[in-house]
């Protein structure tokens, strides 16, 4: 069985801004060696920018040379803060080491559409017409350039609703952008703490992203150092399945791919 060294998807703030300090984050670095991972991401939402400080992220990285610290931010579609979160992202870009790029809005709503209590949002127009506007918000968000990765590519599966048709025919042509884009996309265990109970994205779509050689990366989107490298003992065999040997890692947006070492 491959062993999974890397999270590339975590918030160190949870769902509002604390400053990054070293209490704050040496237990994701404490969680990390428990779980075995020597190469991780931070990756706050945007909207919570103004807790994260490089500074600290320095001290950090200077306490615990065993752990790849990579600084990075998720930068989604909020209708609010996205504009300042791009700005930011911009401005800060050769101190970033990752930019992680995803969709929590669907167009004209203002609260996002993953939250426990939104799955209305599903009931008001067709399930395709839902994942219609969903890859129409993640087709813009990708025009707009500044990102590296994208997150939880079928997010919008959440809840549990499915379109009719297969879901590739939805997808493909989003998949395809990313590879012309030269982006990677992550498999992110995160499904499984949610009702669709299962892996971000679902096996048909990383197959697809294989085929069209789309590098992949690993994560667990941890809101709590003790979610880190959550449910990757279940993630590890589907690696195995899909002959998945080599995951993308970043420093300062350069990628390199890495091979996953047998246990």
């Amino acid at each position: 069985m491959v062993q999974i060294f890397s999270d590339y998807h975590m918030h160190p703030q949870g769902h509002r801004v604390q400053p990054y300090s070293q209490e704050l984050l040496q237990p994701w670095i404490e969680q990390a060696r428990k779980r075995g991972l020597i190469d991780i991401a931070f990756t706050d939402h945007d909207r919570y920018r103004e807790g994260v400080d490089f500074k600290e992220i320095d001290k950090l990285r200077g306490k615990n040379p065993d752990v790849q610290v990579r600084a990075g931010i998720e930068l989604d579609n909020d209708p609010v803060t996205s504009d300042a979160g791009r700005a930011w992202v911009e401005k800060n870009w050769d101190r970033l080491d990752f930019v992680l790029g995803s969709i929590h809005y669907l167009d004209g709503k203002n609260k996002m559409f993953d939250a426990a209590d939104q799955a209305g949002q599903f009931q008001e127009s067709s399930v395709e017409s839902v994942y219609d506007d969903y890859l129409e918000e993640l087709t813009h968000l990708i025009s707009l350039g500044h990102i590296d990765c994208i997150s939880h590519l079928d997010l919008i599966k959440i809840h549990g609703f499915r379109p009719s048709l297969p879901v590739l025919s939805f997808f493909q042509p989003v998949l395809e952008l990313i590879k012309k884009s030269n982006l990677a996309m992550e498999i992110n265990t995160a499904g499984w703490r949610k009702p669709v109970a299962e892996q971000y994205p679902e096996k048909a779509l990383i197959k697809a992203a294989i085929d069209l050689g789309i590098p992949l990366t690993l994560s667990s989107d941890a809101h709590s150092y003790a979610q880190l490298g959550e449910d990757y003992e279940r993630l590890a065999p589907i690696l195995e399945e899909l002959n998945i040997h080599e995951i993308a890692i970043f420093n300062r947006h350069q990628r390199t791919l890495k091979p996953l070492p047998k246990k």
